[in-house]
C-alpha cells in the first residue's frame, strides 16, 4: 500500500520541482521535496507550490541550478533560501537547517546549517508538516505524519510548548490547519496551544489578519468559535465579550457567542460553501458590539440598540488592524451595518437596499445584495424557533431581487435616464452642489417607484 502511494507521488511531482531535485543530485547534493505539496499529494489534493530542502549551502544550490540553465533569486539567503523559477513557476529551495531561540516570538536568534534532513524537518511545527518526499527514496516521515494526516489529527513536532513559543503564529496555524483538513488537535498540543495563546498579542498584526483570514476561507469559523474561541479571543479580542453573553431576547435561544458560530455556519450553508470572503468577515463581526450596545428594560428584557452601526464601525477597526484588504473590509462593514436593515419583498424596498449598499461600498451592492439576503438568511435561522420563518420569507426577497435586477433596478443617479447636463438646461440653474441635489430628489422619485426610468418621464419631471 505504501509503495502504491509513493508511486502515485512520484507521477504526480510537477516537472519543475522534479528538475530541482535532478539537478542538486547529480551534483552530489542531497534533496527532497517537503512542507504543503507532500501534505496536500498524500491526501489526494492538487498542489503547485512546492518546496525543496538540500544539503546543498545556498551558494552551491545557486551556482548548480543556474549552471543547469535554472533561474536563481537570492530571496532569504539568511535563511538559507534562494528561489529557483523553472518554467515560470518558483520553488523554494533552502539548506537543512535547525534554529535556535526565538526572542522575538517571529524570528529564530540564530540559524545553523546541517547535513541531516531528519534535523531540518524535526524543527517544523506539526507533524503533517514535517515529512519529505522523493521520487526515487520515497517518503521519509520520521515523526509519524502521514497516520496524523490519515487519523486527521494535528500534533506538534517535538514538545509543543517550544514549538508555539518558538512563533507564537503556530497557535493560529495549528487552528487553521484543524479547519482546513477536518481535524482535532491532539491534547497536549492543545494544552501547549491554549498556554501560549496570549503570546498572540506579540505578533504583528497584519500576520495575525493572514491567519485569521485563511480560517474564515476553510468555511469552518464556526468550528474553531466553538472548539478554540481563546486563541481566536487572542487573535481578536474584540471577540472576548461574546462568550456566555445571555441576550434576554425571546428572539434569541443562545448566547452570542453560540449565536455567531451558527451564523457563521449559516452563511456556509446558504451559499453551498461559497461564501464570500466578506460575506464570511461579516458573519463573524455581525453581533461583535452587542456587549456594548446592551440595555435592558424594567421587564429584564435585553435590547441591542445602535449594535449594527456600532458593529460596522468595531468590525472597520479590526478589518484595519489586520490588514484585511480594503474593498473586503467595506464590504464586510456594509453588511455589518445593514444586517437588521429592514427590507419587505418589493421592487421599491429592494432598490432602496441596493442604495444603501451603494453609499457603503460604492461599486459592490449587486454582489453584496444577495451576501445580504444569505447573512440575513443565517441570522433567522441562528435566532429562536419561532424566527426562523424569516428565513423563507427572504427566498421571496431573493426573487423581487433577481427580478428587479433583470428588469434594469435603479439605485444610483448614474442609472438615471437622464444626467445633469439635462438639469442645467430644463432646471437653469448653474453647475455645481445643486445639481447633484437635483437628481438625488429624482432618484429618489423612481426607487420609490413613483417615476419609471424613462427619459421623456424625466425630462418631464424636471420641466414640472
Amino acid at each position: 500500500m505504501a509503495d502504491d502511494i509513493e508511486a502515485r507521488l512520484a507521477r504526480e511531482l510537477p516537472g519543475y520541482a522534479r528538475r530541482v531535485v535532478s539537478a542538486l543530485e547529480a551534483e552530489g547534493f542531497e534533496a527532497w521535496v517537503v512542507g504543503g505539496w507532500v501534505r496536500d499529494a498524500l491526501l489526494g489534493r492538487p498542489g503547485h507550490d512546492v518546496d525543496v530542502t538540500t544539503s546543498a549551502p545556498w551558494r552551491e544550490t545557486a551556482r548548480v541550478l543556474r549552471s543547469a540553465g535554472i533561474e536563481v533569486h537570492e530571496t532569504g539567503t539568511a535563511h538559507g533560501t534562494v528561489t529557483a523559477v523553472v518554467d515560470g513557476r518558483p520553488v523554494e529551495t533552502t539548506t537543512y537547517r535547525v534554529e535556535g531561540a526565538y526572542s522575538d516570538r517571529r524570528h529564530p536568534d540564530e540559524v545553523r546549517f546541517v547535513t541531516d534532513v531528519r534535523e531540518d524537518l524535526a524543527r517544523r511545527d506539526f507533524t503533517v508538516n514535517a515529512m519529505a518526499f522523493h521520487p526515487e527514496r520515497g517518503l521519509l516521515d520520521p515523526f509519524g505524519g502521514q497516520g496524523d494526516l490519515a487519523r486527521r489529527v494535528i500534533r506538534a513536532v517535538g514538545e509543543p510548548r517550544r514549538r508555539f513559543e518558538e512563533d507564537a503564529l503556530r497557535v493560529l496555524r495549528a487552528v487553521r490547519f484543524a479547519c482546513r483538513l477536518d481535524a482535532s488537535i491532539e491534547p497536549a498540543t492543545q494544552r501547549g496551544l491554549l498556554e501560549c495563546a496570549h503570546e498572540l498579542g506579540q505578533i504583528a498584526s497584519e500576520r495575525i489578519g493572514q491567519e485569521v483570514d485563511g480560517i474564515l476561507a476553510t468555511g469552518r469559523a464556526a468550528w474553531a468559535l466553538r472548539h478554540e474561541f481563546a486563541v481566536m479571543a487572542s487573535a481578536i479580542p474584540e471577540l472576548a465579550p461574546m462568550e456566555g453573553f445571555d441576550q434576554r431576547s425571546p428572539y434569541h435561544a443562545h448566547d452570542v457567542l453560540e449565536h455567531t458560530a451558527r451564523v457563521c455556519a449559516g452563511v456556509e450553508e446558504f451559499t453551498g460553501g461559497m461564501a464570500s470572503q466578506a460575506l464570511r468577515w461579516a458573519a463573524l463581526l455581525h453581533d461583535v458590539a452587542k456587549p456594548e450596545c446592551w440595555s435592558e428594560d424594567v421587564s429584564g428584557r435585553g435590547h441591542f440598540f445602535g449594535h449594527p452601526g456600532a458593529g460596522a464601525r468595531t468590525a472597520k477597526r479590526v478589518m484595519g488592524r489586520l490588514a484585511i484588504p480594503g474593498e473586503v473590509a467595506r464590504a464586510a462593514c456594509a453588511l455589518v451595518s445593514l444586517h437588521d436593515f429592514e427590507i419587505r419583498a418589493t421592487a421599491p424596498s429592494m432598490r432602496r437596499m441596493l442604495s444603501e449598499l451603494e453609499r457603503l461600498a460604492p461599486g459592490q451592492a449587486r454582489e453584496l445584495a444577495f451576501a445580504l439576503l444569505d447573512l440575513k438568511r443565517s441570522d433567522a435561522v441562528a435566532k429562536a424557533p419561532a424566527c426562523m420563518g424569516y428565513a423563507v420569507e427572504l427566498d421571496q426577497m431573493t426573487r423581487v431581487l433577481r427580478a428587479e435586477l433583470a428588469a434594469g433596478a435603479v439605485w444610483r443617479v448614474r442609472d438615471l435616464a437622464v444626467g445633469g447636463a439635462d438639469v442645467i438646461r430644463d432646471r437653469g440653474i448653474e453647475p455645481g452642489p445643486g445639481v447633484g441635489m437635483v437628481l438625488a430628489q429624482l432618484l429618489a422619485v423612481v426607487m420609490a417607484g413613483e417615476l419609471p426610468n424613462d427619459r421623456d418621464a424625466e425630462l418631464a419631471w424636471l420641466r414640472w
